[in-house]
């Protein structure tokens, strides 16, 4: 056992330190001899000791330290050569002397170094160029060192989830069961066989809450797909018995590449309001928690399935509950220093928003309809009226589109876009019936005055009228138009365009037919009078027209009557009515 530094040994090694300094080169190892005798240590004890209580003076720095031979320009290509060499799996295959032979071989002064004093010229050694690459920090190592990370943060509870699907270590069997994908027959170099078993493989999603590390995990049969991913989403938002971490979140992390990006997935993402947090692609870090929950959930849960019998994917799910109200209510978190579900239970009732997972399920794949806006601007949805006068720009006649509130059945939402086309959900209430059917709020007669805010179509016939009657005020334009004022103050030519407008071609004069041309054309032809004009312009003649004497005319003229005979059938009508009355009296 070592003595203890006392003051005495302290003084005693400093003095052994003075004499052997004194005693220069050679002669350092008799004073050790003969302090360690003395002293009664071996001497690496000696030694030691002589190091824990004596400060050596600093090694004096070389001259030439920090500076290099290499070229920056020849550092700068002898490492785009190296990097060149890395594969995906970070493995190097492009060697530090094989790129120095490769350029070399190009340019035999690469990487050279020319003597001031007798000129020559030399190759630098390896060695000499790692240290070159590191002190211009172009070392391959460095250069492939991880980025910095900016740390994330999620404000409270349910603020941020984090969803990722992974494939399982188990696969159903034909015989019944679940068995475990043996390394041995499935691995990367006999494809085959996992193309044997890929309907019957199970998928892993996993869910993390970003604030307190929450974890829920859930197991569904097949490959990764927006059922699957939906089926998953929707068991975890919903309250399980003795289970934390439920409810809507507000924003959710998944990859772009993942099922949930668009489709009914995002539909349902859309209407529980619900803002997807897409990570670039390649960056998986970003969602680093969800990625380090998929390891927790393998060597913590998993790895208990080669000690039994697993029957079903139903008896997963039901020790993977059990597991999750273990992990989460037992292992403190590192970051708050909390059980994962002591810290969730820290959300407030605003934060917490709870939907009927029937709903939810619903509004996957339900779209919103788009009815008519009648008179009172509401509008009829899912058997019920609803108030749309807040809603903006809304028409009389014209259509909304409106869907179900999924946290407020008394609420629909509808559903406008933004300028960037983003999606608005705009909440409109209830319109309720009164007392004796009237509509809840109507306005009393002679007790009450109400009116509707304006739509944009009044909005604008009011300022179509102001300008017409050159107003400002909608009271002063209806003034103006009683008054019968001229629109726009009579400075409006409504004929203006007649005379800019007319035709430049010159009318050509056309040959006519002279009148007595005509007139004779008119003789040889003369009119034909129907039976009716010709009984009418008998009667204006004195003749006193009958059924009969009709008759008589329609004998005697069946195609027509020429209007040059009408003379000479009211003498020959006259003379027939006059016999007849004379005979019948």
């Amino acid at each position: 056992m070592s003595p203890t530094l006392t003051p005495a040994l302290i003084e005693a090694l400093q003095d052994v330190h003075r004499r052997a300094a004194a005693a220069g080169h050679g002669g350092k190892g008799a004073v050790y001899a003969q302090a360690s005798q003395h002293l009664g240590l071996p001497r690496a004890t000696l030694m030691r000791r002589l190091k824990e209580t004596i400060v050596k003076p600093q090694r004096k720095r070389r001259s030439d330290a920090g500076a290099t031979s290499l070229s920056l320009a020849d550092a700068q290509r002898l490492s785009a050569q190296m990097m060149q060499g890395y594969r995906g799996n970070d493995k190097s295959i492009q060697a530090l002397n094989l790129s120095l032979e490769q350029l070399r071989a190009e340019n035999p002064l690469f990487a050279s170094v020319t003597d001031p004093a007798t000129g020559e010229t030399r190759q630098l050694s390896e060695s000499a160029c790692a240290r070159a690459l590191r002190l211009y920090a172009l070392h391959p190592d460095q250069l492939n060192a991880p980025a910095p990370v900016q740390q994330l943060a999620s404000d409270h509870p349910n603020d941020v989830w984090q969803i990722d699907a992974s494939i399982s270590t188990l696969f159903y069997v034909p015989e019944g069961g679940v068995a475990t994908m043996d390394k041995a027959v499935y691995y990367k170099n006999k494809p085959e066989n996992f193309e044997k078993i890929k309907r019957q493989r199970l998928t892993r999603y996993v869910l993390t809450d970003h604030c307190s590390g929450a974890i829920f995990v859930h197991y569904v049969a097949g490959g990764e797909s927006t059922v699957n991913m939906a089926e998953a989403f929707l068991a975890a938002i919903e309250p399980r018995p003795g289970q934390q971490m439920y409810g809507v979140p507000f924003h959710l992390m998944m990859d772009p590449g993942s099922a949930g990006v668009g489709g009914a997935f995002g539909n349902l993402m859309r209407r529980l309001q619900v803002t997807p947090v897409v990570n670039q692609a390649g960056n998986a870090r970003a969602k680093g928690q969800v990625e380090n929950a998929h390891n927790l959930v393998e060597t913590n849960f998993e790895s208990g399935f080669k000690f039994t019998h697993v029957p079903s994917i139903d008896w997963i799910n039901e020790k993977a509950q059990m597991w999750m109200r273990y992990y989460n209510s037992v292992r403190k978190h590192g970051r708050h220093g909390l059980t994962r579900w002591a810290k969730w239970l820290e959300i407030t009732q605003q934060q917490l928003r709870l939907v009927d997972a029937a709903l939810a399920r619903e509004l996957l794949t339900h779209a919103p309809e788009s009815p008519k806006v009648d008179r009172n601007l509401c509008v009829r949805f899912d058997g019920r009226v609803w108030d749309v006068s807040t809603v903006p720009g809304v028409l009389v006649g014209g259509n909304v589109d409106i869907t179900f509130n999924p946290f407020d059945r008394s609420v629909a939402l509808v559903v406008e876009h933004d300028a960037q086309g983003h999606e608005l959900l705009l909440p409109v209430p209830e319109a309720k019936e009164g007392a004796h059917g009237f509509r809840e709020g109507a306005a009393r007669i002679a007790r009450e005055m109400k009116s509707l805010p304006d739509t944009v179509a009044v909005t604008n016939r009011k300022l179509m009228e102001r300008l017409a009657m050159g107003a400002d005020t909608d009271e002063a334009a209806a003034a103006a138009r009683k008054a019968k004022a001229l629109p726009f103050g009579g400075t409006h030519d409504p004929y203006k365009h007649h005379e800019q407008s007319l035709p430049a071609a010159t009318v050509l004069p056309r040959r006519g037919t002279e009148l007595a041309a005509i007139t004779r054309v008119a003789q040889a032809a003369p009119a034909l009078l129907t039976h009716f004009e010709a009984a009418r312009a008998l009667a204006t003649k004195g003749v006193a027209m009958s059924p009969e004497l009709v008759g008589t005319l329609k004998n005697l003229h069946k195609d027509g009557v020429p209007e040059t005979e009408i003379d000479a059938l009211a003498a020959r009508l006259t003379v027939r009515a006059g016999l007849r009355m004379v005979g019948g009296a």
